[in-house]
Order: structure tokens, then sequence, then C-alpha cells
């Protein structure tokens, strides 16, 4: 075996393996970080309104584990592309020019793969939408832990008595679902669009 075709199972193999993040992050899902302080746990509110505040972040939790799950998997896809696309840049001509012009040759296939392999992963990042999920998904967490915190430290700035703080909370909260909610079903894969694109880029 010379090293052109090792070269082409060594490829494969690093690019399997990172990969393996994205895929376990699918299958196996991820862990939340530490929130801190909960809401059955502070001292700021009364024990009703800890009470409402805990029921209704426990029926959020079902959809906050979906959200996280979904933002880490579509930020460590988004990014393997991107490494891999920054690799092929500049891995590809530099095959190209060493490699024996031979037709059929192992360097040749190594030059296949290498194309091919970032070709698929770009395809996929486009037609899932990826670097736009990655940002709906991303932002509402983000923006759902910032109202989270904002609530229990300063609690002031959603009204002057706890049922305006509560009411007001909870509206901040369906907001943000909304939100994401809207962002989600823009990213759905649209598979004529993608199909137009694949298309258009063959007529080339």
């Amino acid at each position: 075996m010379d090293y052109w075709r090792a070269s082409i199972f060594m490829y494969l193999a690093i690019a399997i393996l990172t990969l393996l993040p994205t895929l376990f992050a699918l299958f196996r899902g991820v862990r939340p970080n530490p929130a801190g302080i909960s809401f059955d746990k502070t001292t700021t509110f009364s024990s009703e309104v800890r009470r409402r505040l805990s029921e209704h972040y426990s029926r959020l939790e079902g959809t906050l584990g979906f959200w996280k799950k979904r933002a880490a998997i579509f930020t460590r896809f988004h990014y393997y592309c991107v490494c891999w696309t920054i690799v092929s840049s500049w891995a590809a001509p530099l095959i190209a020019s060493i490699a024996p012009q031979v037709e059929g040759s192992a360097s040749k296939w190594l030059l296949v793969t290498v194309s091919g392999h970032v070709a698929l992963a770009l395809a996929f990042h486009r037609g899932l939408k990826v670097a736009e999920g990655m940002k709906a998904f991303r932002h509402g967490e983000s923006e759902f832990y910032d109202l989270y915190r904002r609530l229990l430290d300063r609690p002031h700035m959603f009204g002057k008595t706890e049922e305006a703080q509560v009411r007001r909370y909870f509206s901040e909260v369906e907001r943000v679902r909304k939100l994401v909610r809207n962002a989600e079903t823009e990213t759905v894969p649209d598979v004529e669009s993608i199909r137009g694109r694949a298309e258009s880029q063959n007529n080339k």
C-alpha cells in the first residue's frame, strides 16, 4: 500500500473522528449547565410566587433541553464544516500540485475524497440551514436564561409588585418561545429549493 492510498484512509478516519462530537449530541443529547439558585430556593419571592415560577419552569424544561440539544448539534456541525472547508482549501491545491500525473492513481482518489467530503458536508450545511438554526436556538436559549437570571437578581425591572413581575416574566418567556418557534419553522429544509440549487450548480 503506497502512502497516497494510506492518506485516503487516514483522511477518512480523521473526518469521521472529528464528526463524533456532532453525532454524540445528536444521539445522546447534551447535559445542561448548572443553573445556580432556582426559583424554589430563592428568598426574593413569597412561597406562592415561588411555587408558580417553579411550576412554570418545570413545564419549560423539555423545551429548554430541546433548544440546547439542537443548538449543540448545529454549532458543532457548523464548526466541523468551517474547519474542513479551511483544510480542504489548503490541501486540495497542494495535493494537485505534488500528486503524480497518472490517471487512476491513488493520489487522484485522495483529491476526489477531499473535495467530495467537503462538498457533501457543505451541501448538508446549506440544506439543513445549519447557520440559521444555530443562531435561532442559541439566541433563544441565551435570552431565556437572561430573563431567568434577571428575575432572580433584579425583579424590580419587571414591575413594582410580585404579581406584575411574574406576569411580565411569563409574557417575556412566551415572546422568546414564539421567536424561536418562528425561527425554527423558517429553517426547515426545503427539498425543492435544495434541488434547484443543486441543478443550478450542475449547470454552471
